[in-house]
C-alpha cells in the first residue's frame, strides 16, 4: 500500500503532466481520479474555482492572496467560457475595447454575452464575478478569437462600445481610436445598419485626438448616404498629445497617454525640486549614507510553479511546507550582494546625471547595467544560469496579488524605447521620477527585480532635481503596492504621487521616515 508522501508524488507527477501541456483552467474530469483530486487540495496545490473547476496554486501561499488566481485569470476564462458555452459566447464590447487598448487587468466583474446566458452573476475567487448577458453575439465578420477569448473586433468594438468608455477609461479609449488607419474600417458597420448616434460619437472623439481626416470621412459619408448625423465629443478632456498614425501597438500609444495624462497630477502634487546641488560630494556623501537602510527597505516577489526538483523532493522526504533554511540564507546573501553592486552603479549613474548627462539618456544607457550587477552574484553562487543575465525577459511575468497584467514580451519591447523617450524629453524630474518609476513597475520588463530596479531609477531621477535619496519604507509596503495598483488598474496616479510626495517632503526636511529593524 502506497504511504502519503508516495501518493503525493503521484498527485504532483500528474498535475505536472497538466501544466505542461498548458492547462491552467483544470475541470474534474481532467483529474479522474479522486484521491490525486483530494491530496492536490489538501495540499493546497489547487483550489477550486467554481464548482467542478480548479487551478494550480502555491502551497506557500497565505490566505487571502491572490497571485494564482489573478496569474491564471485568462487562461481560466477562456477555458471555462468555451467549456460552457461553445462558440456562442462573447465578451461586452466594452471589455473587447480594454484588450484592443492592451489593458489586460483583471475586472472585477466581466461581462459578457451568450445566447444560452442567464443574466446572473456567476461568482469567482477574490470577489471577481462573471455577468452572463442573454443576448445575440455580434456576427463572425465583428468578431475575433485571441488566445480563446472570443470578442469583438475592433471597429465592432469602438461603435458598440457605451458612451461611459470615453471618459471612465478614456487612455483606453484613445489608444483604441489611434489604431485605426482608415474611416473604412469602421463605416461598413455604421452605415449598414444606420447608426447615426454611434457615428457622431465616434466622429467627435476621432476628432479629439486629432484625426479630423477620419471624423470627416465618416460625417461626410452618412450625410451623402442621408443619414442625419450630430456630431459630438464624448471626452471630457481635449487631448493635446500627437499620436502618431503610424503606429501599431496599441502599447507604446499607451504609454504616452498614460504619461500625458499623469504627469499634471504629479506637477500639482509634487514639492518644488531644490536643483542640482553645488557641492555633489555632499550629495553623494547623503546617498552612501542611507545605503543600509536602503538595502533592508528592499523587497522582491516570485512566482511559483510545480517542478521536477519539486517532486525530487516530495520523493525524498525533504518537501515541507517551509523554505529550506540553508537554501534561503545562500539566496539571501547573494541578494544582499547583488543589491550593493547595483547601488555602486546608480551611483555613477547619479554622478554623471549631476555633472550635467541628461538624465533619461543616461539611465537608458546604464539600466541594464544594474540589472546584470543585481544578479551577477547569484550567477557566481549557481543560484542562476548566466543566460540570466541577458537582459530583458523572453517570458510572461505576473505580479504577486496584482490584477495589472505585465506586458506581454513583444508589447514590453515595443514601450520600453518610449519610457526612455518620454524620461529624455520630459523637463520635469519630479515627472521623471514619479513616472519613471511607475512605468518602468508597470511594463515588467525583467523576470525579477523590477521592484528594487525601479525604485533605483526613481531615485537617479530624484537626483536629476536635485531631491535627496528616498526610500519606500517597508512597514508602508502595502499603501505602497495599493498605489501602485490603483495606477496599474484604476489609472490614477494620485495616490503613488502622494505617497511619494509625502517621503520625498520629510526627506527634504531632514527626516527619515524609512528605519532599520531594533535588534536585541
Amino acid at each position: 500500500m502506497a504511504t502519503p508522501r508516495e501518493r503525493l508524488v503521484e498527485s504532483l507527477k500528474f498535475l505536472k503532466e497538466l501544466q505542461d501541456s498548458g492547462i491552467v483552467g483544470i475541470h474534474t474530469d481532467e483529474i479522474p481520479n479522486r484521491k490525486y483530486r483530494e491530496i492536490l487540495l489538501k495540499n493546497g496545490f489547487i483550489r477550486e474555482v467554481t464548482k467542478g473547476w480548479y487551478i494550480p496554486t502555491d502551497p506557500m501561499e497565505k490566505a487571502g492572496e491572490t497571485t494564482s488566481w489573478y496569474s491564471s485569470y485568462w487562461d481560466f476564462i477562456a477555458k471555462f467560457l468555451n467549456y460552457k458555452f461553445g462558440e456562442e459566447w462573447c465578451l461586452s464590447a466594452d471589455q473587447s475595447l480594454l484588450i484592443h487598448a492592451g489593458n489586460s487587468a483583471v475586472p472585477q466583474q466581466l461581462m459578457l454575452r451568450s445566447p444560452q446566458g442567464n443574466n446572473n452573476p456567476t461568482p469567482l475567487p477574490h470577489n471577481t464575478s462573471l455577468f452572463n448577458l442573454k443576448a445575440n453575439i455580434p456576427p463572425p465578420d465583428q468578431t475575433i478569437i485571441t488566445n480563446g477569448i472570443r470578442m469583438y473586433n475592433l471597429p465592432a468594438a469602438l461603435v458598440y462600445s457605451s458612451p461611459s468608455i470615453y471618459t471612465r477609461n478614456a487612455i483606453d479609449a484613445r489608444t483604441a481610436l489611434a489604431l485605426i488607419r482608415d474611416a473604412s474600417e469602421v463605416l461598413p458597420i455604421l452605415l449598414e445598419n444606420g447608426h447615426t448616434t454611434f457615428a457622431g460619437r465616434l466622429a467627435g472623439a476621432f476628432r479629439n485626438i486629432s484625426r479630423d481626416k477620419i471624423a470627416d470621412q465618416i460625417v461626410d459619408t452618412l450625410k451623402q448616404a442621408d443619414y442625419d448625423i450630430r456630431e459630438e465629443d464624448p471626452f471630457e478632456t481635449k487631448l493635446s498629445l500627437s499620436l502618431s498614425s503610424r503606429e501599431r501597438s496599441p502599447y507604446a500609444n499607451r504609454i504616452r497617454l498614460m504619461w500625458e495624462q499623469m504627469r499634471k497630477t504629479v506637477i500639482a502634487s509634487f514639492p518644488k525640486a531644490p536643483g542640482i546641488p553645488d557641492n555633489m560630494q555632499a550629495y553623494l556623501k547623503d546617498v552612501d549614507d542611507i545605503y543600509v537602510t536602503d538595502a533592508y527597505n528592499s523587497l522582491s516577489i516570485e512566482r511559483y510553479r510545480v517542478t521536477p526538483e519539486l517532486i525530487e523532493r516530495v520523493s525524498s522526504g525533504q518537501w515541507n511546507s517551509k523554505e529550506n533554511e540553508e537554501d534561503r540564507k545562500q539566496r539571501d546573501a547573494m541578494a544582499a550582494r547583488g543589491y550593493y553592486q547595483a547601488f555602486l552603479q546608480v551611483k555613477d549613474t547619479i554622478t554623471a546625471i549631476l555633472k550635467g548627462a541628461n538624465s533619461g539618456k543616461q539611465i537608458d544607457k546604464d539600466h541594464l547595467k544594474w540589472y546584470r550587477q543585481l544578479f551577477d552574484p547569484s550567477v557566481t553562487a549557481g543560484l542562476l544560469k548566466a543566460a540570466d543575465l541577458a537582459g530583458y525577459r523572453n517570458h510572461q511575468v505576473y505580479i504577486g496579488n496584482s490584477k495589472h497584467v505585465p506586458l506581454n514580451v513583444d508589447a514590453m519591447r515595443d514601450a520600453m524605447p518610449v519610457l526612455f523617450e518620454l524620461l529624455e524629453e520630459e523637463p520635469e524630474p519630479s515627472v521623471r521620477a514619479v513616472l519613471g518609476h511607475f512605468i518602468f513597475v508597470f511594463i515588467h520588463p525583467y523576470m525579477d527585480g523590477n521592484g528594487r530596479i525601479g525604485r533605483f531609477l526613481m531615485n537617479a531621477m530624484l537626483a536629476s532635481g536635485g531631491y535627496p535619496w528616498t526610500i519606500i519604507p517597508v512597514e508602508r509596503r502595502d499603501e505602497y503596492m495599493q498605489a501602485l495598483e490603483q495606477a496599474s488598474v484604476g489609472q490614477d496616479i494620485t495616490s503613488f504621487t502622494t505617497f511619494l510626495a509625502y517621503l520625498v517632503n520629510e526627506r527634504l526636511h531632514g527626516k527619515m521616515v524609512a528605519k532599520l529593524p531594533v535588534t536585541k
